[in-house]
């Protein structure tokens, strides 16, 4: 009864792959938790420019002030700030959230009469 029927592979409609996401919920529960895991496994990065103010600026950083440095990352991701100034002990980094790279850094003798632009937010740690 059935002998003479067959299913030709190209009859076959795969689904594309924007069908498939648009059946993902969005705005919160997994795509927010995938997100959230995906920042926090980057590591911190540094712009030329942050090197070069770094190492003219005799700025050294430890392993501690690294930690310190993600944490206030992660602090102003988790309030949705993009760009943010990192106020610690006597330095101060302004930095890209979204990319988790510090753009510039400064110490003590660099901040009287400075102003700061720019940010959308401030982390103090």
């Amino acid at each position: 009864m059935y002998d003479n029927f067959k299913i030709k592979p190209s009859s076959i409609q795969q689904p594309k792959l924007n069908q498939v996401q648009n059946r993902i919920p969005s705005g919160g529960g997994f795509d927010q938790l995938l997100q959230q895991q995906l920042y926090q496994n980057q590591e911190v990065k540094f712009s030329k420019h942050a090197m070069e103010r770094l190492e003219t600026r005799n700025i050294k950083l430890t392993p501690q002030d690294m930690a310190r440095i993600d944490k206030a990352f992660n602090i102003a991701q988790g309030k949705g700030i993009k760009d943010t100034l990192i106020l610690m002990d006597d330095r101060v980094f302004v930095a890209s959230v979204t990319n988790k790279t510090v753009i510039t850094a400064a110490v003590e003798d660099q901040l009287k009469e400075n102003a700061f632009s720019n940010i959308d937010g401030a982390v103090i740690i």
